[in-house]
């Protein structure tokens, strides 16, 4: 019994010096008296008046005008030759290949409304030894297209559309002493195409996009009435125009597919509202590889399908290696 008597005492005796001395931690001290110092700050410090003085702000005006057009000019010349001695074993005959290429573009866009005229100009004839002068290509295209915008990707819009050639174009045959003769079959404006659609166009980026032309008109020109072909590009013997109402789907697309490679397509299907079955069918593609600043090697080909000039597919294709020069920079 005195044992734990004992040991309540001692265990009394600690909590009561624990409680003293929390007590004890949180008497407040008073420092009135006391002389303390504080350190004195290492930072400098500036005494004194601090006189502030307002600066006048002159506004500067800049001289600048937005320009809403963008514009591209590219110019292309192609060379091609290959020459041969009088006794080289491996057959060949000598030839000359030059063409040219300008393509000029200009848009136009501001807020909803958006502008578009493109022109293209090809040319390129070879020689061959022996042999008469022929074409490689001859093109001149413009078209030009007004729209305004409806919805985020749709388009209300207007075009103007110009095709035809620049020189004569002809067939050739051997006579039985093997001698070349051409047959003159087109030339500038026989045939040549005017074309006025309006319809609705949808863009949903910049490198694609389709026209869809519910009312389309289209004049077929055979100026030259001494050309005489066997369906002479659907226009009647005798006359110089033909005119259509039709609708068209214009599909392009234009991009960069890899560094320094750019492949451009156009498609084009016209059906005449007065013949569903003669649509008309055209496809341009170009693939461009850069190899420096001015050189370029470039693939175009061209698939057409329209029964009143032929009754199967055309199809041409061209390979080049050129100059090309790209304004501006």
């Amino acid at each position: 019994m005195s044992r734990l008597f004992i040991c309540l005492s001692v265990l009394l005796t600690i909590v009561s010096t624990g409680l003293k001395a929390q007590e004890i931690d949180t008497i407040p001290i008073n420092t009135k008296d006391l002389n303390l110092r504080l350190k004195r700050s290492p930072l400098p410090s500036r005494l004194g008046t601090i006189t502030f003085k307002p600066v006048v702000l002159t506004p500067t005006i800049i001289n600048a005008k937005v320009n809403y057009w963008k514009t591209k000019t590219s110019v292309g010349i192609n060379l091609n030759q290959a020459a041969f001695s009088d006794n080289w074993t491996g057959g060949g005959v000598n030839s000359l290949s030059l063409a040219g290429l300008i393509n000029y573009k200009a848009e136009y866009s501001k807020e909803s409304y958006s502008y578009v005229s493109e022109v293209i100009l090809n040319y390129g004839k070879v020689k061959n030894k022996n042999q008469l002068e022929k074409k490689t290509v001859d093109r001149i295209y413009w078209d030009n297209k007004a729209a305004i915008q409806l919805s985020k990707n749709w388009y209300f819009f207007g075009s103007l559309n110009f095709e035809s050639q620049f020189d004569n174009g002809y067939t050739y045959t051997r006579d039985a002493n093997n001698q070349e003769h051409e047959n003159l079959i087109s030339k500038f404006m026989s045939p040549g195409y005017l074309t006025e659609s309006v319809g609705f166009e949808y863009k949903p980026s910049k490198f694609f996009s389709t026209r869809l032309g519910t009312g389309t008109a289209r004049q077929t020109f055979v100026l030259d009435t001494n050309i005489i072909k066997k369906n002479n590009y659907g226009v009647e013997l005798g006359s110089k125009i033909k005119n259509d109402l039709a609708f068209q789907v214009v599909t392009a697309f234009e991009k960069d597919i890899f560094e320094n490679v750019n492949l451009k397509t156009r498609y084009l299907l016209f059906i005449p509202y007065d013949a569903l079955d003669k649509a008309n069918h055209r496809l341009d593609v170009a693939v461009t590889a850069k190899v420096n600043r001015y050189m370029n090697v470039s693939v175009t080909g061209v698939g057409l399908y329209d029964k009143k000039t032929a009754a199967k597919i055309q199809g041409s294709q061209t390979l080049a290696l050129g100059l090309m020069f790209v304004f501006p920079r």
